[in-house]
């Protein structure tokens, strides 16, 4: 049997190992992929943790991690399209296939999902095993590991900022960490007028002016009342993306929104938000809960963007402000934890 490096949560209490684990082997329908790069995501900080979030959604033992990037090395008898050699990301996701949203075409609604790093081994090691389905080949040279390690969170940032027309609206994006950050290239690339951005660290504030915010504004010294006339609005937001989990924020979105206004919500909050229905129903806003990415016409989106427009490809690079090696695993969970950059990446290639 053949053993890998791997981050390894072994029972229900804080923290990781580094540790020798059995290399999964690939059934049929599986790829086998040695990661090269992983992104670390505000899940795994609760997976470290061990709070209530993860004690609600994790089966332990397990090897964390869904934000991946690698090169596939070998695949199941029933492999159709994938080959050792591809270069690809991964869809974190794993649909039943046979509920009805599945049956539908609505995979990223499945009633009966797993999730790699949650409900199985995930990527936080040297190879790791997804079926077919799940892996996104790249064909565009320019992706780098560090950018393929992001497709996961990319693939949030799309799948929000898509979810509505954008062509001559003004947006507001609540959380600038790294998904808002990604999201106002993608808002941008779609058409939209005027984008603001909201957070109250200035180092990420900085990178979304970095990114073509319209403005950043640091909500411990200006109200969005102010920043909509700084940008000159009359009547408040058409399209809200709220990325920060905050019910405050979802408050000030709520109370800023023009009549009419349509509001994505990807951001989990960890208590109960107060909501001001009336003025939800008065002003005839829609909120659309956001999960995950659709799959796969996010990553179609994805990959046209990326390979089209050089802007947004800088852009969204750009949001790793942190890559070490996965031995130093973790020193990068105490920067991704720090909330004051932007996606922090590991590398695996030479563990």
């Amino acid at each position: 049997m053949a053993f890998m490096k791997a981050l390894y949560k072994s029972g229900p209490q804080p923290g990781f190992e580094l540790v020798e684990r059995p290399e999964p082997q690939p059934g049929p329908a599986d790829v086998k992929i040695r990661v090269l790069a992983t992104g670390i995501c505000g899940t795994d900080l609760h997976i470290q943790s061990w709070d209530p979030t993860a004690e609600s959604m994790l089966t332990v033992p397990l090897i964390p991690g869904h934000e991946f990037y690698g090169e596939v090395v070998e695949v199941g008898e029933d492999v159709r399209d994938v080959r050792p050699g591809d270069r690809v990301s991964g869809e974190g996701h794993i649909v039943c296939g046979i509920c009805r949203n599945c049956r539908a075409g609505r995979r990223q609604m499945c009633i009966h999902v797993q999730s790699v790093g949650v409900q199985r081994d995930g990527a936080f090691a040297e190879f790791v095993v997804v079926p077919e389905t799940n892996a996104w080949v790249h064909h565009d040279p320019s992706i780098t590991p560090e950018l393929g390690a992001i497709f996961d969170p990319f693939g949030n940032a799309t799948h929000t900022a898509l979810s509505f027309p954008l062509v001559g609206e003004d947006v507001l994006i609540t959380g600038a960490g790294p998904i808002g950050l990604m999201a106002i290239s993608v808002a941008r690339h779609a058409g939209a007028r005027k984008i603001a951005i909201t957070d109250v660290s200035p180092r990420r504030l900085a990178l979304a002016r970095q990114m073509g915010a319209d403005l950043a504004v640091d909500v411990s010294a200006m109200t969005l009342a102010e920043a909509q006339h700084e940008l000159g609005l009359v009547e408040g937001f058409d399209v809200g993306f709220e990325m920060s989990g905050r019910p405050s924020a979802l408050q000030g979105m709520i109370e800023n929104m023009n009549h009419g206004g349509r509001i994505a919500l990807l951001g989990l909050p960890a208590q109960p938000a107060e909501i001001d229905w009336g003025k939800v129903v008065t002003h005839m806003l829609t909120l659309k809960g956001i999960y995950g990415r659709e799959m796969f016409e996010t990553w179609y989106a994805m990959s046209a963007m990326l390979s089209s427009d050089p802007v947004l490809r800088r852009n969204v690079a750009a949001v790793v402000t942190d890559v070490l090696p996965a031995t130093r695993w973790e020193e990068g969970f105490a920067v991704a934890r720090s909330g004051s950059g932007g996606k922090v990446v590991l590398d695996w290639s030479e563990i």
